[in-house]
């Protein structure tokens, strides 16, 4: 059986919460998807590969690092704008919506804050058109939870940095033309730099045998005695504080894309409960059912109510750290829950690749861990609320 078109749950009118171009940026987002993503991204995730003829026409759309200003290659436009296609990204695939967020929040986004001028001008129009495909270097193999314990150094050796060291968990890095990457220098203070494929000394090896994000390309960053120029530092970057705004602003972005993916599950389970026919009626027609529905529904629409806030928050220049964390955990949490009970509404079709619900369930399980584990960002909003740090 096949699914029937998308219809996109609101069942509070959160549209009547939107500008016209809100709803034309999603309405050429999910375009898009649907056309170029949707009929290839099973058979993608069925091989454990990654489609990397997509970076550039994602370019195109305008998709990577949309609230960067125009005049550096980005969208200049706002953070509801840019939530609505993280939720219609993710709506196909977490994997294209980890590619699209580690591009935009975590590589555009500190070259922006944190670089220099030459290195806004020569970086980010060719990340935001996909020329260049960028990722993040943060979480060791050793420090994941705690990064503020990474051992990467950077070395001052006069005319250039020498790094050394490694970083693990690295989404796009196999397939990356350029790594921003946070080490220690010789004082311990935690600095970013932009790292070159073809550099002296560093590799990307790819990890193999992921039940998770299978179409997306992960990898490890491998830095040995690297010759880094002094150029290549972010010069506005000091501090774990660096890399912790990056993380929130794709937190952020998490925070909608899994909403997304809640809302395919959804869609697909409540077409499905209509359509078949148990004992005589559609399943549809079962209390247990509609149990089920209701509650998906309901937490949906909870989810949709906090990021447009958090959104509004965001273009105010007024969310937190722990607002943000609030958001991601309860979304991604939520998101599981109702690809779980869809799972369970389409039976045995639940796990085939007829669907894309076992996908998304899959995916969703590395979405609750990675940028923050689902108990750290509890303890993230919880030090926000106490004013207490728990991490200690």
């Amino acid at each position: 059986m096949k699914t029937s078109t998308y219809s996109q749950p609101d069942y509070y009118n959160i549209d009547d919460l939107l500008t016209d171009e809100h709803k034309l940026i999603r309405q050429s987002v999910q375009s898009f998807m649907n056309k170029e993503v949707k009929p290839i991204i099973e058979d993608y995730a069925q091989r454990a590969a990654f489609p990397e003829h997509l970076v550039k026409p994602f370019g195109a759309l305008g998709i990577y690092g949309p609230t960067t200003p125009a005049e550096y290659g980005g969208g200049g436009l706002d953070y509801i704008s840019y939530g609505i296609m993280m939720q219609e990204v993710e709506r196909v695939d977490s994997g294209m919506r980890s590619m699209v967020s580690v591009q935009g929040s975590l590589v555009m986004f500190p070259i922006f804050k944190y670089g220099s001028e030459e290195q806004k001008k020569t970086y980010l129009p060719k990340l935001a058109s996909g020329e260049l495909l960028g990722c993040f270097g943060l979480t060791e193999p050793d420090h994941g939870s705690n990064p503020a314990s990474m051992t990467t150094s950077l070395k001052d050796m006069g005319d250039y940095y020498l790094l050394n060291g490694a970083k693990m968990w690295i989404t796009n890095s196999p397939k990356a033309d350029i790594a921003v990457v946070w080490a220690k220098d010789d004082e311990g203070r935690i600095k970013g730099v932009i790292v070159e494929r073809g550099m002296a000394g560093f590799t990307t090896p790819e990890i193999h045998n992921k039940w998770s994000l299978r179409a997306s390309i992960t990898g490890e960053l491998v830095f040995d005695n690297v010759k880094i120029p002094k150029k290549n530092l972010l010069p506005k970057a000091d501090g774990l504080s660096g890399p912790l705004k990056c993380l929130d602003s794709a937190r952020y972005g998490i925070a909608w894309g899994a909403l997304g993916a809640a809302m395919e599950c959804y869609d697909i389970a409540k077409k499905y409960a209509m359509e078949r026919i148990q004992f005589g009626k559609p399943i549809a027609s079962f209390q247990l059912t509609q149990k089920k529905l209701a509650e998906m529904l309901t937490e949906i629409t909870k989810a949709q109510l906090l990021v447009w806030r958090l959104g509004m928050l965001k273009n105010e220049g007024k969310a937190n750290a722990g607002q943000i964390s609030m958001a991601k955990r309860n979304n991604v949490d939520m998101a599981l829950k109702v690809a779980r009970e869809a799972r369970q509404i389409l039976g045995g079709m639940g796990i085939t690749g007829e669907f894309p619900i076992m996908r998304h369930m899959m995916n969703l399980e590395s979405v609750v861990t990675y940028e923050g584990t689902h108990d750290i960002h509890l303890l993230i909003t919880g030090h926000d609320i106490t004013g207490i740090n728990a991490f200690k």
